[in-house]
């Protein structure tokens, strides 16, 4: 908390007593004591709103589910190059429909054109578009 360990606080605390003095020290715990029933009744507050305005108990929440740092751009793309989009439809016994699927992908994975991939011949610039940038 703003970078003042145990022992400092303690330092800060005595002087902030000795500063106010014995005879307005009630009055400042009792104000501090006020300060923090009303930010919690405030946070109450907040809490009851938000049930009451989008309908869910903010306990019931998973948060974990929210948390940025486990989206990995790297997996969700490997997970979508590696994602077969040949599923089969399963009708009738699996025997049958695990024939038929295999059958359908080697018909569809002989189909397809073989990837072709053009390459510079060694020491070519490659190609640049002034208007691209």
């Amino acid at each position: 908390m703003f970078g003042i360990n145990g022992p400092e606080f303690l330092l800060l605390l005595i002087i902030g007593v000795m500063v106010i003095g014995p005879q307005r020290l009630p009055e400042y715990t009792q104000k501090l004591a006020n300060l923090v029933k009303e930010v919690r009744r405030m946070a109450s507050g907040a809490r009851e709103q938000i049930k009451d305005e989008v309908g869910i108990d903010i306990d019931d929440v998973d948060w974990k589910k929210y948390d940025p740092r486990q989206y990995d751009p790297r997996r969700i793309i490997k997970e979508a190059l590696l994602d077969d989009d040949t599923k089969p439809v399963s009708a009738g016994a699996p025997g049958a429909v695990a024939g038929v699927a295999g059958a359908a992908a080697a018909t569809a994975s002989e189909s397809r054109p073989a990837r072709v991939i053009e390459r510079l011949a060694v020491g070519a610039a490659a190609p640049f578009d002034s208007e691209a940038t």
